[in-house]
């Protein structure tokens, strides 16, 4: 599987595009964590950072699909650039404000939050084109979901070194201008400037249409609200345990962990349709989340976030594939965003759930909220099992053939198991 990145990583294009759309993610990536720093500095509470990041999840959250039909009908340039600038805005506009005006401070997370870029979805929307063959496609989804955990690994880190070396404040403007110079990288490039999005049945319902694309969504709204509660919950114990670098500590080891296991996952190959895996390695995060409501020492806590984390990255990987194979054709970046926006929901809710939950029972109560929505994206899937199958259908010479854009097995997995 290395040397299957690496081959992949030398095609024309493909490592700035993955590194553009990485940076370019930085801003919301880090922002559950920069938002309540800078709230806790200002003094404000922790329900208040947890409904300030609320605002900024949910309004993420719409925006990210509408945005995506945008792109699907308008291309990248015309909508991501400006976007990005805007949510950069926003998040400037919160910096100069702080709490003193808070409708002011709500109004800066509106206007972050629904003007992040889809560039997740923009980014699986340019894979096809930019690496021609449908086994690199697959391939390229596992990339991006190890790639991306480096990225939550260093992103606290950065939130933290930015922080100690000037402010809180300072932290929210610097990782938001990296943010819009990553999405400047991806736009200007060739392969954004040309994409254009396949036909698509004119239907006010999109992308939704697809029952088992409902199904992701219930699901990893709860895999999103767990997300959401550790980067409180974290902050909450590390006022409990000497503050400093220990929330950064934590966050950057469940994003450790999910590249390690991101790693493993795609070295070698598994049998089965990815269906079917979606199920396993969901309920293998939710047992993960669990133990995190022990609470032990700095040292213990750090190695269980960290195991918490290694499903996490399989399980996206898995969850890419299989929207790949229950959209309806021509929403590639508008299904790809409703994934993003249901970990905006999802991690909205966790932050506007796990801010009092923090007030009353400490960081163990914050943990029970992640480890409860663990088990519940688990029971979504086995409760919904008929909606979310094989996707086959008939073909006119009456033979069957699975819903799968690019028709080709997935990487990491045996020949004759399409995925």
């Amino acid at each position: 599987m290395a040397a299957g990145y690496a081959e992949l990583l030398r095609t024309r294009h493909a490592a700035r595009l993955l590194a553009g759309t990485l940076v370019g993610r930085l801003p919301n990536a880090t922002a559950p964590l920069a938002v309540v720093l800078f709230v806790r500095a200002e003094g404000g509470s922790y329900a208040l950072a947890g409904a300030l990041s609320a605002v900024y999840g949910v309004c993420n959250a719409i925006g990210q699909p509408l945005l995506g039909r945008a792109v699907d009908l308008y291309g990248q340039p015309r909508v991501m650039l400006p976007a990005s600038v805007l949510s950069a805005l926003g998040m400037a506009l919160l910096a100069a404000v702080g709490l003193d005006v808070l409708w002011l401070a709500y109004a800066a997370m509106v206007i972050a939050g629904f003007f992040t870029p889809p560039l997740e979805g923009g980014l699986r929307a340019l894979w096809p084109g930019v690496l021609k063959r449908a086994d690199r496609v697959h391939a390229a989804y596992a990339l991006d979901a190890v790639a991306q955990e480096v990225m939550f690994a260093v992103g606290p880190l950065l939130v933290t070194l930015c922080v100690a070396a000037w402010s809180e404040g300072a932290a929210l403007l610097v990782i938001n201008l990296i943010g819009v110079l990553g999405a400047l990288s991806v736009v200007v490039s060739g392969p954004s400037r040309q994409w254009r999005s396949g036909p698509r049945e004119a239907h006010w319902l999109g992308a939704l249409r697809s029952a088992g694309l409902l199904v992701l969504i219930g699901a990893f709204f709860f895999v999103g609200l767990a997300m959401g509660s550790i980067a409180v919950a974290a902050v909450a114990y590390a006022d409990e345990h000497g503050g400093g670098m220990v929330s950064s500590a934590l966050l950057s080891a469940l994003g450790v962990g999910a590249l390690a296991g991101g790693l493993v996952y795609g070295a070698r190959e598994w049998p089965g349709q990815p269906e079917s895996r979606l199920r396993l390695l969901t309920g293998l995060l939710a047992l993960g989340y669990l133990p995190l409501v022990l609470v032990p020492g700095v040292v213990g806590m750090t190695a269980l976030t960290g195991v918490a984390g290694v499903f996490l990255a399989p399980a996206l990987a898995c969850a890419f594939v299989v929207v790949d194979r229950h959209a309806p054709k021509g929403t590639v970046t508008e299904a790809f965003s409703w994934l993003v926006t249901t970990f905006g929901v999802g991690s909205a809710v966790g932050n506007s759930v796990v801010g009092p939950a923090v007030e009353s029972g400490g960081a163990v109560a914050g943990f029970a909220v992640a480890g409860a929505g663990g088990v519940a994206a688990l029971l979504v899937l086995l409760s919904t099992k008929r909606f979310l199958g094989d996707p086959v259908r008939p073909t006119p010479d009456g033979s069957t053939a699975e819903n799968d854009r690019n028709g080709a097995a997935e990487p990491g997995f045996r020949a004759g198991h399409q995925a």
